[in-house]
């Protein structure tokens, strides 16, 4: 890696297209901005959509084959593949996070969001080494062609982006993962879950910085957090927040039930 700025580093990580590449190159990123050796500056554009590899096959959400509610080894396999693609998409979420908005912020800002970054980088290594095992690397499957519509929806604005993005996609995670985990125990799957039991612990502190964040512009606009992140979310999320809500982990994470229960739809 020849970039010597913060920004280079996240393009290029961005423009990676092939899936182990891309985890290298965001491990490497990581490496350098914890030892100095890249500026604090934002020099070089971002792509509007990151580069994909040509497997798996993108659809629109409407044409996703069903896979249950994992019942099944086939529905296991199957939702642990669509877990490795949000993880990898997740992986440009966290870069774009941190060169998009990061002259925004203070310093500090990078150093969370490369720290996700190089954390979705080890779920989505994890998931795929499991996957293999099982016989259905990713690519193997198809999978959801959504997911970057937030971030460009968001692109404008750091404060939708943190609203969306950590706070609504991500914890939803934190609240869909704790069943997931008790039904691939129940299945015997126990190596699967202890890996998405480190997932979602890393997770409820990535929703923490989502909220930090969100909090930090909050009191620097003078803004009532909860009611304009309600604003945000009805302005540029495309679905509806639906219950059960895992409180405790959202609390945790510093999301209080004031953002999202007045949106919650029975």
């Amino acid at each position: 890696m020849n970039a010597t700025s913060l920004g280079a580093a996240c393009a290029a990580v961005l423009n990676t297209a092939d899936p182990m590449a891309k985890v290298r190159m965001a491990r490497e990123t990581a490496r350098r901005w914890r030892r100095g050796a890249l500026e604090h500056r934002f020099d070089v554009g971002l792509p509007d959509v990151p580069a994909r590899p040509e497997r798996p096959e993108l659809l629109p959400p409407n044409r996703m084959p069903k896979r249950g509610r994992g019942g099944s080894e086939r529905g296991r396999t199957a939702l642990l593949h669509a877990l490795a693609h949000i993880e990898f998409s997740a992986i440009d979420l966290a870069f774009d996070m941190a060169a998009r908005f990061g002259a925004q912020f203070p310093r500090r800002f990078a150093d969370d969001w490369i720290s996700v970054g190089a954390d979705e980088a080890m779920h989505f290594a994890i998931l795929d080494r499991r996957l293999r095992r099982l016989g259905t690397p990713y690519g193997a499957l198809p999978a959801h062609a959504g997911l970057w519509e937030a971030a460009e929806a968001t692109a404008h604005d750091a404060m939708a982006r943190l609203a969306v993005v950590p706070m609504v996609l991500e914890a939803r995670g934190l609240d869909v993962t704790p069943e997931t985990v008790a039904r691939f125990e129940a299945a015997g799957d126990t190596a699967s879950a202890r890996i998405l039991n480190r997932i979602y612990t890393d997770e409820i502190r990535h929703v923490g910085f989502g909220a930090k964040w969100f909090g930090y512009v909050s009191a620097e606009q003078d803004i009532d957090p909860a009611p304009h992140w309600q604003a945000l979310v009805r302005r540029y999320f495309r679905g509806s927040l639906k219950p059960p809500f895992n409180d405790s982990a959202r609390e945790s994470a510093g999301l209080t039930r004031d953002f999202y229960a007045p949106l919650a739809q029975n």
